[in-house]
């Protein structure tokens, strides 16, 4: 695609040689005569270089109508290259149009390879600080992503996630909206990631965004960006999560709790591929692969009136439910074994290079367990389990599960009618003394800490408090 410029002189004669120059050598020129027609273009399209004159009809030596217009320009667009040329050219007017914002200075007559040197440097300089922002702001964003996601990988030795690994790879190769279900940790980021790294925008980054963690007020500019001097705390321009996943993959996490005031605009964007900075008049195009996930009944909340129906349409074009942990048990002992081998790493001290082994108590243990908190929670305790082993071999102990009858060998989460069988219904716990004992024995173990118990639990904090409360 060609680059444009904007030609901004009054004098017509120059911008009909400029135009030419330029056209010559594949740029796309637009042309202005006045600051005020300039300002207008600069508003309604991208441009990637503005070359202007110093002086216009009111005044044609001071160059003060120039300043300002760079000035306007900069409230504008800070990154949009500047470059001035005037016949009036002394130190004092160079040094004046540096301070004011413009990217460098020519004075008239030009030299045509001068002045083409000096407009291709300025737009790969303004691209390549524009790129640099971007990646930046992308490696900040996915080093937090690596650090957030599950410590685990793809285990499907299960039927079910057999079923599943099979429906997912074959979704990958498309370029379909993607919408992921299941329980609180059963690992829908790790899918997300999965789908992406799988499809053919392997090599273009995905950005994750936590829609729970977005607030209303600054929905917009965490998700379309924002100029300079947007609002009161917009110190500098901000790149959105769109632009960020621009030929890659956007993974909408927790889409359920997107505010319902902003859904409207999410569906705009995901509809057009076009979106406003905010405070900013330039519509940007955006090519970009949804993935959306949720632990939530999306129809039944669509039934309350919090989640739009047209935006549920647009997001779940393949819907992929993921299996809670105790559906698949056939994975446990592989997936806990996986996380041993994971977190080794950081206890090498204790153990050096021996493996630890699960022995078979404790295997039955953890297949027996219903798992609350799915594949996040197996993390957790295999993690716990390595630091209170001894003998390089998992127990039971270890684990610091809840007391299990292990003699049916039935794991407690397929079959709850077993333990009716077993024992006599008044002598059973009821949920509320259950919840209680699993939220006690978890905040011990984390020291009292509640955000880091609610996590390991699959709740939210606001459910957490909600829990003890009661």
């Amino acid at each position: 695609m060609n680059k444009r410029i904007l030609l901004v002189d009054d004098d017509i004669d120059i911008l009909s040689a400029l135009k030419m120059l330029l056209i010559s050598e594949d740029y796309a020129v637009s042309l202005c005569q006045t600051p005020q027609s300039a300002l207008s273009a600069i508003t309604k399209e991208n441009f990637d270089l503005v070359l202007m004159d110093l002086n216009y009809s009111l005044d044609t030596t001071s160059g003060e109508e120039g300043l300002q217009l760079i000035a306007s320009i900069r409230k504008l667009d800070e990154d949009l290259p500047i470059v001035v040329m005037t016949g009036w050219a002394t130190i004092e007017v160079a040094v004046s149009t540096m301070q004011n914002g413009a990217n460098d200075f020519i004075q008239k007559p030009w030299e045509n390879d001068r002045l083409i040197a000096i407009i291709r440097n300025q737009i790969k300089l303004a691209r390549s600080q524009k790129k640099s922002q971007k990646l930046s702001q992308q490696n900040k964003l996915l080093q937090q992503q690596v650090n957030s996601e599950l410590n685990g990988e793809i285990i499907a030795e299960s039927p079910a996630m057999q079923q599943v690994m099979a429906i997912i790879d074959q979704v990958a190769k498309s370029d379909a909206s993607v919408l992921l279900t299941g329980e609180n940790g059963t690992g829908k980021s790790m899918f997300a990631r999965y789908i992406h790294d799988n499809s053919s925008r392997r090599t273009a980054p995905q950005i994750s965004v936590n829609m729970g963690a977005v607030t209303e007020s600054l929905f917009e500019s965490e998700m379309f960006g924002h100029v300079k001097g947007a609002f009161t705390d917009a110190k500098s321009t901000r790149i959105g999560r769109f632009e960020l996943a621009d030929n890659g993959s956007l993974f909408l996490d927790e889409i359920a709790n997107t505010p319902y005031s902003q859904q409207g605009k999410l569906l705009r964007v995901l509809e057009d591929s076009e979106f406003e900075k905010v405070g900013g008049n330039k519509t940007q195009s955006v090519n970009i692969r949804l993935i959306s996930a949720t632990n939530a009944n999306l129809t039944d909340v669509v039934a309350r009136n919090l989640f739009r129906k047209d935006l549920l349409y647009r997001i779940n074009t393949i819907a992929i439910e993921i299996p809670s942990l105790r559906n698949r048990v056939e994975d446990i002992i592989p997936l806990a074994n996986s996380f041993l081998a994971k977190t080794a790493i950081k206890y090498t001290n204790k153990h050096g290079d021996t493996k630890l082994t699960i022995n078979t108590e404790a295997q039955q243990a953890l297949k027996a367990y219903s798992w609350p908190g799915n594949i996040r929670e197996l993390n957790h305790v295999m993690e716990r389990a390595q630091i209170l082993s001894q003998h390089n071999e998992i127990t039971v102990e270890c684990l610091g599960l809840p007391a299990i009858d292990l003699s049916s060998n039935q794991p407690s989460g397929l079959d709850p009618s077993s333990i009716e069988k077993q024992t006599p219904t008044d002598e059973l716990p009821t949920l509320a003394s259950l919840e209680l004992d699993i939220i006690d024995k978890r905040l011990s173990y984390f020291n009292g800490n509640a955000i880091k118990t609610a996590k390991s639990l699959g709740l939210s904090r606001s459910a957490f408090y909600r829990r003890l409360e009661k």
